[in-house]
């Protein structure tokens, strides 16, 4: 089994990219993460480097220390991060408010299986045979009106409140982050991606799976979707980061990016 990978992040209309991402391997464990930083006086950048940072030290040592990339071990990797959010807004008065939401995607090659956490908006998609098998839902109002049955998916992305969320690392109360609970068989062909609000905002899931079927490449996906981004983003659009994740044969060799 071989994985793709192709990652981009950039600042959008604003004056400061708050995104992070990095990527991860131990042997025949692989994992990518994304964060989406807020707060004041830099606090939103500062909050997701400490994120993906303190993510892949972690992994580091879990897997050093023989622990399986389960969704559980990935809601403890993320829970890790957290603390060293808060533990980093009790040394800086200016960052108390910073905050990051963040997704991780862990794979065994191995075993032939995937696992993934995530906390806030920033989400993991995995596309297959044209559908989309899986997508985790957000921590935020809007999606909790759709819970209710008083908000149609349809009208999210333009919802006034869609950035009201409910649960961000850097917090140290009422703190939710969610686990994928089963081990996710993969398979030849799967897609991943893992993206802010910024990059999910302006694309719809079709307009994803479209995109899949005139790329050769992980990274070919992400510049169509990107083209689209920019021609559907307002001018004071949000920073955008996104991570590709394709399960198969390389047209050529894996490129793992760092984190930007």
């Amino acid at each position: 089994m071989q994985l793709q990978t192709a990652s981009v992040s950039e600042v959008g209309g604003r004056s400061r990219n708050e995104d992070a991402y990095g990527q991860w391997r131990h042997g025949t464990l692989f994992a990518s993460v994304v964060a989406d930083g807020a707060g004041g006086h830099g606090g939103g950048d500062a909050a997701s480097r400490i994120a993906v940072d303190t993510v892949i030290a972690e992994l580091t040592r879990v897997a050093s220390a023989g622990v399986a990339l389960t969704g559980l071990n990935l809601l403890r990797v993320l829970l890790r991060a957290n603390d060293a959010i808060i533990d980093a807004q009790e040394h800086d008065r200016e960052r108390s408010q910073m905050r990051s939401t963040a997704v991780l995607l862990g794979i065994d090659e191995t075993a032939g299986v995937a696992a993934w956490a995530h906390c806030g908006d920033t989400r993991l998609y995995c596309f297959r045979r044209g559908a989309t098998v899986v997508q985790t839902q957000d921590h935020s109002l809007v999606q909790s009106m759709i819970d209710a049955n008083l908000l149609d998916t349809r009208d999210v992305r333009g919802h006034p409140r869609r950035n009201v969320l409910f649960s961000a690392l850097g917090t140290a109360e009422d703190l939710s982050i969610a686990a994928s609970e089963e081990p996710f068989l993969i398979a030849e062909g799967d897609a991943f991606l893992l993206c802010t609000d910024g990059f999910w905002e302006y694309l719809d899931e079709s307009l994803m799976i479209d995109a899949i079927g005139r790329a050769q490449t992980p990274a070919v996906w992400l510049d169509l979707m990107v083209a689209q981004l920019r021609e559907a983003a307002r001018p004071n659009q949000d920073n955008f980061t996104a991570s590709a994740v394709w399960i198969g044969d390389a047209a050529g060799a894996t490129v793992l990016l760092s984190a930007d």
